[in-house]
């Protein structure tokens, strides 16, 4: 079996976000980069499904030079190669194309990716990927087993989770509980030191998208302290000021 996972580079959750150039442009000073905390669930899949019955994964990136540590760490958990696509990740549709060029004459038995990214949660590459490709699509995905040439997973839906049957191949954006993340242990480390890794040009796409700056959400304000004898200020609080009643 032939897996395709594909990762973002996004900064740490802990990191602190600043923008440049009058708002349009994220400043990456100091800021840690990692594998998409639900890019991490689905290559922890893909390892899985590879040690209980044999596969081979492929991790792909839309990057530029400095994502290819991220791309190394991935392949220390467990992934076979690598590749990646020389490009600045500029929109959904952009990343989405880039996928689909690379998949398309590759015959993937299962492409895996996170159900959003955490830089800019669009939540529809895998969406945009499996239209292009003709093939299902699925989001988001807490269980996948294989066998028999198809997947049974099970999705979440608003008040509950959904059970389906999917042919092979298919597209799958993933969530926990779907696996267990993964850390590379010292032998997986220095073993992706010598892993292929494959830089390709992108393909030309035409931008729906234009970018007009960027925002900070407002800082959070202060705490107010309300006596326990005090409801009724609680509740003008509540009311007139938070406007949450």
């Amino acid at each position: 079996m032939k897996i395709l996972v594909c990762i973002t580079h996004v900064p740490d959750t802990t990191s602190k976000i600043n923008f440049i150039n009058n708002q349009t442009k994220f400043d990456s000073t100091g800021v840690q980069f990692i594998i998409g905390p639900y890019d991490d669930y689905a290559l922890a899949r893909a390892v899985e499904l590879k040690e209980s019955g044999g596969a081979t994964i492929t991790v792909l990136n839309v990057g530029l030079a400095d994502t290819e540590p991220t791309l190394r760490k991935a392949l220390a958990i467990g992934a076979d190669d690598a590749v990646r696509v020389n490009a600045e990740p500029t929109d959904s549709f952009f990343v989405a194309k880039q996928i689909v060029e690379h998949a398309r004459s590759l015959n993937y038995d299962l492409i895996l990716m996170g159900r959003e990214s955490i830089d800019y949660n669009s939540g529809v590459v895998h969406a945009l990927v499996g239209e292009m490709l003709g093939i299902p699509s699925v989001s988001p995905v807490m269980k996948l087993e294989i066998a028999d040439g198809k997947a049974k997973l099970a999705r979440e839906i608003e008040g509950g989770k959904e059970l389906l049957e999917v042919n092979l191949p298919f597209v799958a954006g993933c969530q926990e509980p779907i696996a267990e993340w993964k850390i590379p242990n010292m032998r997986g480390i220095m073993s992706a030191r010598t892993k292929p890794l494959k830089v390709v040009e992108a393909v030309s796409v035409d931008s729906f998208v234009k970018l007009d700056k960027y925002e900070l959400p407002p800082p959070k304000g202060a705490v107010k302290l309300v006596s326990a004898d005090k409801v009724s200020d609680l509740v003008d609080l509540l009311k007139n000021e938070a406007r949450i009643l």
